[in-house]
């Protein structure tokens, strides 16, 4: 038998890729190689026969993620899979079928829920902000994605939102779905429950589906949605050939309609399914490890990681995760700005450092302090790489360059273009536009540095259309400022997570069981991004009100982690049983 794609896997991943018959639940923990036990079981059916490339689905819940499956399955030699997001498999099945269907072109989705939503404000003589609009939007969103009629959404919120009572709430609703039909327009949410309408309602288009994709494979399955679940339970119909893969410890969209029972309970509803766990984390040291296991400690399907041993990687020399209290929030960003200082003059790259927190508004105060010590840094979820303007510029400028007959070097072209754009050998001021420009520009150029021995100028801006497309974004030479949920999925083998504080981690508004418990997954997908050292701090203060240690670092307790410096009063206490 052709084991070609299993080659490289450990004991569990290799078996988790040889169980090529559904159903089958792979229980992969952080660092565990979720994504390359996806790709090589695809792989290694297609490999031996079982699978058509073109009958596989596999699907997802960023566009970046699926991106990033697909150039795996290139790699291996894999092509024609439909690796897509849910909403992007469910609008092409939209698209192909709607014509047949109702002999005319799918309804258009609508860009911006929040116009839509005043203007059927307007027509229902209601005035309301910005803010209160967007309120309203989350609510609808979240009302579609659990598929709850508007009349069960008022039952269980009889008091409306702020500044909206209940009844004008169900009556903007109304309003706006009525909108929406006249404009023969579908939000976000609708696709989901269009198709799954559709798909329900039609049995040629559910044998269509049926026939054409005979293996169904979900990433991330603990962030399912009631809709997303539903749909999924009609792409495959009565059959069983169904592979998922998450982590209960990660659910952190609950916002968004996740819901970790459809992963935990996996078993119990397929009572033949085969379930495989993997536990062996190839990305952090022991002893970050061991913070990770003692935060999730207890909770349903919390997984117990351990540091794979690497005999072809060099030995790690991560130091304790330490814990640290600061007097306020400057002097935690100072405080945190030269450790970063330390790391970086120790010969740590930049791009090998992230400062995680809880909430946007906490980055301020972090990019000040970087850019006095002249340490470049950039926020995570802001503007798209390739829709920045130098790069977009530069994209443009190299396309216009690659129509001339190269005279010199494909690299010495590529870095002319970008000079005359504005590149220059030494960078600009850390903590300014400029130098936001000039990092963007150097990335161009570093990937026209790592691009294939005889590259021409054409096949590279192709190649720079082509990542633009998938979201396959270069890695900037700057220190990574970024939220928790934004840092969901990334790695770096320096972590500072901070802000670990009462009323930030868990935010203040996290005030039952359940909305704690997603704070604490919230930390364990923080904790879990570091490689090497992982640093965690809070500040005794915010302006005048005193702050209290966030419960998460008294439940690790000092048996976990060290104080740095002596400056932290954990009030952390060991656990028993370690």
């Amino acid at each position: 038998m052709n084991d070609r794609a299993l080659e490289g896997l450990d004991d569990r991943q290799r078996e988790a890729a040889s169980l090529l018959r559904g159903p089958v639940c792979v229980l992969a923990g952080a660092g565990t190689g979720k994504t390359r036990v996806i790709t090589h079981r695809i792989a290694h059916g297609v490999d031996t026969g079982a699978y058509s490339p073109g009958r596989v689905m596999a699907v997802t819940f960023t566009t970046k993620a699926a991106g990033e499956m697909r150039g795996r399955l290139r790699a291996l030699g894999v092509e024609g899979v439909a690796a897509r997001t849910f909403h992007a498999t469910a609008l092409a099945q939209l698209n192909f079928f709607w014509p047949q269907l109702a002999g005319d072109v799918a309804p258009l989705i609508i860009d911006n829920k929040v116009r839509v939503l005043g203007q059927a404000a307007d027509g229902l003589g209601l005035r309301l902000d910005a803010p209160t609009l967007r309120d309203v939007a989350g609510r609808i969103e979240a009302r579609k994605v659990r598929m709850i009629s508007i009349d069960r959404d008022a039952a269980e919120h009889p008091t409306g939102l702020p500044g909206v009572d209940v009844q004008a709430l169900a009556d903007l609703q109304r309003a706006y779905e009525k909108v929406k039909d006249e404009r023969r327009q579908l939000d976000f949410e609708d696709v989901l429950l269009a198709c799954a309408g559709m798909v329900e309602a039609e049995p040629r288009v559910a044998a269509a589906i049926h026939e054409q994709y005979r293996h169904l494979t979900v990433d991330e399955y603990q962030d399912v949605s009631p809709v997303q679940a539903r749909l999924l339970d009609l792409w495959l119909g009565d059959r069983q050939d169904f592979c998922v893969v998450g982590d209960a410890s990660q659910t952190i969209y609950s916002f968004a309609g996740a819901d970790p029972r459809f992963l935990l309970e996996f078993g119990d509803r397929y009572g033949d399914a085969q379930i495989v766990r993997l536990e062996r984390n190839y990305r952090s040291d022991a002893a970050v490890l061991a913070v990770a296991n003692e935060l999730m400690r207890g909770r349903p399907g919390a997984l117990v990681l351990s540091a794979a041993v690497r005999p072809d990687a060099p030995p790690r020399s991560g130091a304790e995760p330490t814990v640290t209290a600061f007097p306020d929030d400057t002097a935690e960003a100072d405080g945190v700005a030269a450790a970063i200082a330390a790391q970086m003059s120790a010969g740590t790259d930049a791009h090998d450092i992230a400062v995680l927190y809880r909430a946007n508004a906490q980055s301020a105060p972090l990019l000040a302090a970087l850019a006095a010590r002249g340490i470049p840094a950039s926020v995570l979820g802001g503007k798209r790489f390739f829709d920045l303007p130098e790069v977009r510029q530069a994209v443009m400028a190299l396309r216009g360059a690659s129509v001339a007959p190269l005279e010199t070097t494909f690299v010495a072209a590529v870095r002319d273009v970008l000079r005359s754009l504005g590149l220059t050998d030494d960078p600009p001021p850390a903590g300014g536009a400029l130098r936001d420009a000039w990092e963007a520009r150097a990335a161009v150029l570093r990937l026209a540095e790592e691009a294939p021995a005889g590259t021409s100028l054409r096949a590279f801006t192709d190649e720079l259309l082509a990542r633009a497309k998938s979201q396959h974004e270069p890695t900037l030479r700057t220190v990574t400022l970024a939220t928790l949920h934004a840092a969901k999925g990334l790695e770096w083998e320096h972590v500072h997570l901070v802000g670990m504080s009462e009323g930030l981690l868990p935010i203040s508004y996290a005030t039952t069981f359940e909305q704690v418990d997603e704070e604490r997954r919230l930390a364990y997908v923080g904790i879990t991004r570091a490689g090497r050292t992982l640093s965690l701090s809070w500040s005794q203060a915010s302006g005048s009100r005193p702050r209290q240690m966030s419960r998460f670092l008294q439940e690790i307790g000092t048996s976990t982690l060290r104080a740095a410096g002596g400056r932290a009063s954990s009030g952390g206490r060991p656990r028993s049983g370690r």
